[in-house]
């Protein structure tokens, strides 16, 4: 039986995945370099920064010294976008609302860096609902290694099975299966709903009935 909901956050509860690609460019192109939007969605999409650049030092001889000060200031530029364009949207208040009241535990497992997740579900109005959110910081590997959602689930004290990922891209859902948590799999943050989420619920609940 499901017992907690764990969310990734961009391209889930946010529709970040685009803010976090103008912000590295913009980062990027201070040293003459970018990541082009099929790379960005082919290869790029749903790693922490840190890695994008790691291996864009391999693919594009981009400098390492540079990495520590180009994640830096991607963050500034990100935040910017989000205190423009982050806001509430009602379908989310709305499910997040009427699971935490139905008894569900809800996390966020993200990796973005603590303080970006905390700012967006801040201006989203989420961070009420949550039980706990997790980061890139609070793990020695990111996702598409499970240690994030692995962790999540031992600090709700549950089984995996009891637990419901709901990610939207290749490298989250490899980490969630990996944890041995049950996937939700959307394609953009409209297809996160309570409607959805209970639905799948129920057809997990009907995968395990003998």
């Amino acid at each position: 039986m499901i017992k907690a909901i764990i969310f990734d956050m961009d391209g889930v509860l946010i529709e970040a995945k685009e803010w976090h690609y103008e912000a590295l460019n913009r980062a990027l192109r201070l040293f003459g370099y970018e990541i082009s939007l099929y790379e960005h969605l082919t290869t790029f999409n749903g790693l922490p920064t840190k890695k994008k650049l790691e291996m864009l030092s391999v693919t594009s001889d981009l400098p390492v010294e540079l990495h520590t000060f180009i994640n830096e200031i991607k963050q500034i530029y990100t935040m910017e976008i989000v205190h423009s364009q982050c806001k509430p949207r009602f379908e989310h208040e709305y499910a997040l609302s009427r699971l935490k009241a139905e008894g569900y535990r809800l996390a966020v497992c993200s990796n973005s860096i603590r303080t970006t997740i905390e700012v967006m579900m801040s201006r989203a109005a989420l961070d009420g609902y949550l039980d706990f959110v997790i980061s890139n910081q609070d793990v020695v590997r990111a996702k598409p290694d499970p240690e994030m959602y692995r962790t999540a689930i031992t600090r709700l004290g549950l089984e995996p099975t009891d637990c419901l990922v709901v990610e939207d891209n290749e490298n989250g859902i490899r980490a969630a299966r990996g944890a041995g948590a049950h996937v939700m799999e959307v394609r953009e943050v409209s297809d996160v709903n309570y409607r959805a989420i209970k639905q799948r619920i129920a057809e997990i609940g009907d995968e395990v009935t003998p």
